[in-house]
């Protein structure tokens, strides 16, 4: 059985080669090259450091190794997306749409269809009922990035395997100690790559630019400062305002008339609410498990935290209604909302929040 394996030179997806050896797999090991490297004043993504490591890899464990391109896929399919939805005041998760766009989408259509499987480092696990292979949670619950896979296809699902989702992380960093791995102490990366060590701002400054506006307090309506442009500004913020006498949070935004609404406190009654819209909901597996045409329990997560909320959906004329048992913070439109069943062990699938 042929099978891909995605390494970024990370611990989490290095320590996955070894672990296909070990089942008696021979991976064909993909770096794929996403980075802004045609615009030298964006470009700080540690793409050399993470190709030499994974050549490592390869040869240590004699595996076919290729560094491919999909920078022109990620700009027409992610940092478009991105910026487009800036530019609506949303908050776009760039993260959520590569792993759907370019991971399993891009990489599949032009080098993918040679590969029975797919392998990543992501946590999470598979599973299989009936005969039908359902998205299931990492045992580390804290480290679970199922969030991210939430806009994945049953035939991108069907194809892919998670060595490393029946691990703690702590269990991955000995692993890769013990076989003495480049990249075992290597940190987590964080953020978004095709940003680089760039400010986010900077980069929605150099794409979508500025528009002075007001930042108002919800209660009373006065005016309080001046902000650069609302898709500076994301629900639940408290940093970055430049108010004083707070904590202030963002707690709604008008994007026509260029208004971002905060309000005073560590915990605001206004940034809570109970009741979440979610428009254009995508089934992982196609169709949905339950009939939702009455409300359903249901576990679910707004942002990738390790905390699920509980609460019902329900489907209405054109979107699903996400009822929460207790009322959540920093709902922010555009992001995604992951439904899971109640016992969390299976990611069910996702729409966005509007």
């Amino acid at each position: 059985m042929k099978i891909a394996s995605l390494v970024s030179g990370g611990v989490d997806s290095s320590v996955t080669v070894h672990l296909l050896k070990e089942q008696g797999f021979d991976p064909h090991i993909f770096y794929i090259k996403i980075g802004l490297e045609d615009d030298p004043a964006w470009v700080s993504c540690p793409a050399d450091e993470d190709i030499e490591i994974t050549t490592w890899i390869a040869k240590k464990y004699g595996c076919k190794f290729d560094v491919i391109s999909l920078q022109e896929e990620y700009w027409d399919r992610v940092i478009s997306y991105t910026i487009e939805s800036v530019r609506k005041g949303l908050t776009p998760n760039p993260d959520v749409m590569c792993n759907k766009m370019i991971k399993f989408g891009a990489f599949e259509e032009k080098y993918g269809k040679d590969f029975d499987l797919i392998s990543t480092g992501h946590y999470a696990t598979t599973l299989v009922k009936n005969g039908v292979k359902y998205l299931g949670t990492a045992k580390d619950g804290f480290k679970d990035q199922t969030y991210f896979l939430g806009q994945i296809s049953q035939q991108q699902l069907n194809k892919l395997v998670f060595p490393i989702g029946g691990m703690l992380k702590k269990e991955v960093r000995e692993l890769a100690a013990e076989i003495r791995l480049p990249s075992a102490a290597r940190k987590d990366s964080q953020g978004i790559c095709f940003l680089g060590k760039i400010n986010y701002n900077d980069f929605i400054r150099r794409y979508v630019g500025e528009r002075t506006g007001r930042i108002v307090e919800f209660e009373t309506g006065k005016t309080l400062g001046k902000h650069h442009g609302v898709w500076f500004h994301t629900i639940g913020q408290r940093k970055g305002l430049g108010l004083s006498q707070g904590p202030w949070f963002v707690v709604d935004k008008d994007t026509e008339r260029n208004i971002v609404y905060v309000s005073n406190g560590y915990d605001p009654i206004t940034q809570y609410k109970d009741q979440i819209k979610l428009s254009h909901f995508h089934f992982i597996n196609g169709q949905p498990d339950r009939d939702y045409s009455v409300k359903q329990p249901v576990k679910f997560k707004i942002r990738h935290q390790p905390e699920f909320n509980t609460g019902f959906l329900q489907r209405r004329e054109d979107h699903y209604l996400l009822t929460a048992d207790k009322a959540v913070s920093g709902v922010a439109p555009g992001q995604f909302g992951v439904i899971y069943l109640p016992d969390q062990s299976v990611c069910l699938g996702s729409g966005v929040i509007s």
